[in-house]
């Protein structure tokens, strides 16, 4: 029986059907053979390939410059200001890293694993921070807590004190700097914490408190060691953008990496010196990234079951809701309340008119950058991840991977890494038309539209990249080879089947990109043309000239936009946080 073929098998073997089959599946290895990386053709990966290294070439760029002698200008940074540097950098993600694990995880733990008033809203709450930028919330304090800010001026009105009569916190400092930055980047570890505490079964915690372990102990010894790569995975992307900050150390006068590269670059000129201190900080964020995944290590655990049952809940009254309740109000006061109602106090009292020229130029050249490049990065993102579907060949995956590590890196690393080979690009291209034609060509690509347009690609590649990669790892892939067997070639089949089941990564990673681009200032500032500034620099420009006033009403207007994303992830957040229950 095993050797025969049965009548059933043979006789649909011999319909014309199976026959149409037969030969559509034969065309279709017939021309996969005259493909190349498991069934791409060979146009389609060389151009992921070329797409794929032009995204990674600002960074390569960056470490290029380690190879070039040291400068006289770097020479002078490292004898005088580069120690500086670096105790500032240390110091602003010793406080990030302390304060957003403290709050990061003593939330999560409050909103997952007890019961109190208001913990099922705070679950959402404690996520308005990520719409607020570091350096707008850096402003908001700067104007609140100064000498002549509203604080200090009704102290001294109430209790008829003068200069010199009262103590009062310096928050124009490495600590001021990163506390502030730890109140907005908290969300980070918060959300991971979160979902890795509602995934753990109630086995693990009924297993510690029947060996008569108090709560106490089966937190230190049960739930965090089960969440540790959750939490080293948050307070390293923390870390990253505390390193990438630019407006807020700026403006407190705050010597950093950043601060140091902006000033090189631009200040004295030397665009060597400046590539070397930008491949110190991507040493940071390497070592960082590094660090993160040695954290991880081989660590496993066991998968939640559809049986498992969600961990028992603490059920706080009197002086410890109390208490739970102002741990999980504090953060939002402070990271999203205080600066908002900081930031509308100003605008009423002289900011930008909304109404006005001015306000809306800015606004639009935003709007449009942020939505060209929302259309470039996604689609460069689908072509990398379709590509890497069709063909997931190591070389390939790799520098797709390098391409997309361009997220972790700071605005500052990206935007000299994109200005480096463009201007070598000009200027060869200038010679070369001089010398055969007689023509200046000028800056073809630096200081253009397109040079700002690639260092968002290179800035946020992996933002979309990372959406829709997951998006296509929940399709079948016998509905590719369906649609191939019905005839359609790999961009009919991404129109047709991809793009419709896509269709809610395309819009996430189109509405993150937008708002990203919106809110990135390092990178805008020092890529954009000439005469061409966004929200995000007329804030920083008028508060670097003092005008917090005026510059709170585009403040307003990025925290605005920014809380879109933050709406839908919170709709999220509930929908699981109900579906849990």
């Amino acid at each position: 029986m095993m050797g025969r073929r049965s009548p059933i098998r043979a006789g649909l073997l011999a319909s014309p059907v199976s026959a149409r089959i037969a030969e559509a599946r034969g065309g279709l290895a017939g021309s996969r053979r005259a493909r190349s990386h498991g069934g791409a053709p060979r146009t389609l990966v060389a151009v992921t390939f070329i797409v794929a290294a032009l995204v990674a070439l600002p960074i390569l760029s960056v470490v290029a410059s380690v190879l070039n002698p040291r400068t006289e200008v770097m020479a002078h940074l490292v004898s005088t200001v580069l120690g500086d540097i670096l105790f500032n950098t240390f110091a602003i993600a010793l406080v990030v890293v302390l304060g957003t694990g403290l709050i990061g995880v003593a939330t999560a733990w409050l909103v997952t694993q007890c019961r109190f008033p208001g913990s099922g809203v705070f679950a959402w709450l404690l996520l308005l921070p990520l719409a607020i930028p570091g350096y707008i919330v850096g402003y908001a304090y700067a104007d609140f807590l100064a000498f002549a800010g509203p604080l200090q001026t009704g102290l001294r009105e109430t209790f008829g004190w003068g200069r010199g009569d009262y103590w009062f916190p310096d928050v124009f400092n490495v600590w001021g700097v990163g506390t502030m930055l730890a109140l907005v980047l908290y969300p980070y570890v918060y959300l991971l914490a979160r979902a890795a505490f509602l995934a753990h079964t109630a086995t693990a915690f009924e297993a510690s408190r029947a060996l008569g372990r108090g709560p106490w102990y089966s937190f230190l010894r049960v739930a965090l060691p089960l969440a540790r790569p959750a939490i080293a995975a948050g307070i390293a992307l923390a870390l990253m953008e505390a390193l990438a900050d630019f407006g807020t150390v700026q403006y407190y006068g705050v010597n950093t990496f950043t601060t140091a590269i902006y000033r090189t670059w631009f200040g004295l000129g030397d665009k060597t010196a400046a590539a070397q201190l930008a491949t110190g900080l991507l040493v940071f964020v390497i070592a960082i990234v590094a660090f993160e995944r040695h954290s991880r290590g081989a660590q496993r655990f066991t998968a939640v079951g559809r049986s498992a049952r969600p961990s028992p809940a603490f059920r706080l009254g009197g002086i410890r809701a109390a208490l739970a309740m102002a741990a999980c109000a504090l953060p939002v006061l402070l990271g999203f309340v205080a600066p908002v109602l900081i930031l509308l106090r100003l605008h009423f009292a002289g900011g930008d008119p909304i109404l006005g020229g001015v306000f809306w130029r800015f606004a639009s050249n935003s709007f449009i950058l942020a939505g060209m490049a929302a259309v470039i990065v996604v689609a460069v993102a689908l072509l990398l991840a379709y590509t890497m579907r069709l063909a997931p060949g190591r070389g390939l995956t790799g520098l797709v991977r390098f391409a997309s590590i361009g997220y972790a890196v700071p605005g500052t690393v990206v935007a000299v890494g994109v200005l480096a080979p463009l201007g070598a690009f000009d200027n060869a291209f200038d010679s070369f038309m001089r010398s055969t034609f007689g023509v200046s060509t000028g800056l073809l690509l630096s200081g253009t539209v397109v040079a700002i347009l690639f260092a968002y690609l290179v800035r946020f590649l992996a933002v979309a990249h990372g959406a829709l990669e997951s998006g296509f790892a929940k399709i079948s892939r016998n509905m590719d080879d369906a649609a191939r067997l019905l005839g359609q070639r790999p961009a009919g089949v991404v129109a047709r089947i991809h793009a419709p089941l896509l269709r809610g990564s395309l819009g996430t990673a189109a509405l993150i990109v937008f708002v990203d681009v919106l809110k990135e200032l390092p990178a805008t500032l020092i890529v954009r043309p000439f005469n061409f500034d966004t929200l995000a620099v007329r804030v920083y420009q008028l508060a670097s000239d003092e005008r917090l006033a005026q510059a709170s009403t585009g403040a307003l207007a990025i925290v605005a936009v920014a809380l879109i994303p933050v709406i839908l992830l919170m709709r999220v957040t509930a929908r699981g946080e109900n579906g849990g229950r």
